[in-house]
């Protein structure tokens, strides 16, 4: 047996250079906005739970040229590239990828119960955009023409999947993880995401019946992402994964580096 997926607390800039070339299926990730500048500061209220509007100190200074050499590498002439943006940086990720690939598109998360506006001005932040870029010849499960449209729509991460201890500010809901999984790859395939956080692709992935390799720099939510993954009941996980100290889970069928971490 083996396990379906491997997790690397470590600097993804740094350790997306040990990842082979043309091994990776698919690039399903949540890389830093930008938007961490146009924070106006959480805000508390008396009659419910403070809104987060700080973001994280790590939204910062995130240009997309970082990866884009490695991305190219490690992907394989049939993958896909899928990476959440912000309007801020649409530009900046077309700028720089779509010269590489025949396709480059967006995708639009809508979000049915954004953060409301309480001081009434502006719009409701209610949309996010995902980058999507592939060649010919690509991954692509084409469904239902109206399961194709480069919309979908979806509550943000609420109950019990949302973790409050680590609380993520831009935790992805699995619903709209596993309906990009479903389209862009297939089954065994592997799904990197190098930017982790809580590891909700990672839980998507396995669900979905897909391999799985994350990288998280901030300890807290590798841990986070750790325990999730090792709480999936898979009949292919191998003991390797459940073992307490194991800060690199490892996928013996993907030929990666096995040392530690960071």
């Amino acid at each position: 047996m083996i396990d379906r997926y491997k997790i690397y607390n470590e600097d993804s800039f740094n350790y997306l250079k040990e990842i082979p070339d043309n091994s990776i299926d698919f690039i399903l990730t949540d890389p830093p906005y930008n938007l961490s500048q146009y924070s106006t500061g959480n805000m508390k209220f008396d009659w419910r739970a403070e809104i987060n509007d700080d973001v994280a100190k790590w939204d910062k200074n995130f240009d997309p040229v970082k990866v884009k050499d490695d991305f190219v590498r490690i992907l394989k002439p049939t993958g896909n590239i899928f990476a959440f943006c912000s309007y801020n940086l649409i530009g900046k990720w077309h700028e720089i990828f779509d010269p590489i690939f025949d396709t480059f598109q967006f995708f639009i998360w809508h979000k049915t119960n954004p953060v409301p506006k309480f001081r009434k001005a502006g719009f409701l932040n209610s949309c996010e955009m995902i980058v999507c870029m592939w060649n010919k010849g690509h991954t692509w499960n084409f469904g239902k023409q109206n399961e194709m449209h480069n919309f979908f729509e979806s509550s943000i991460c609420m109950g019990p999947e949302r973790l409050d201890n680590p609380k993520h500010p831009t935790q992805k809901p699995i619903k709209l993880l596993k309906h990009l999984i479903k389209i862009a790859s297939n089954k065994d395939d592997i799904v990197l995401d190098p930017f982790m956080g809580v590891g909700s692709t990672g839980i998507a992935a396995l669900e979905m019946n897909r391999r799985f390799i994350g990288i998280e720099i901030e300890k807290e939510y590798f841990e986070a992402a750790k325990k999730r993954l090792q709480s999936i009941q898979h009949p292919l996980f191998s003991e390797e994964a459940n073992k307490p100290d194991n800060k690199a889970l490892h996928l013996t069928a993907i030929p990666l580096p096995l040392h530690s971490g960071r």
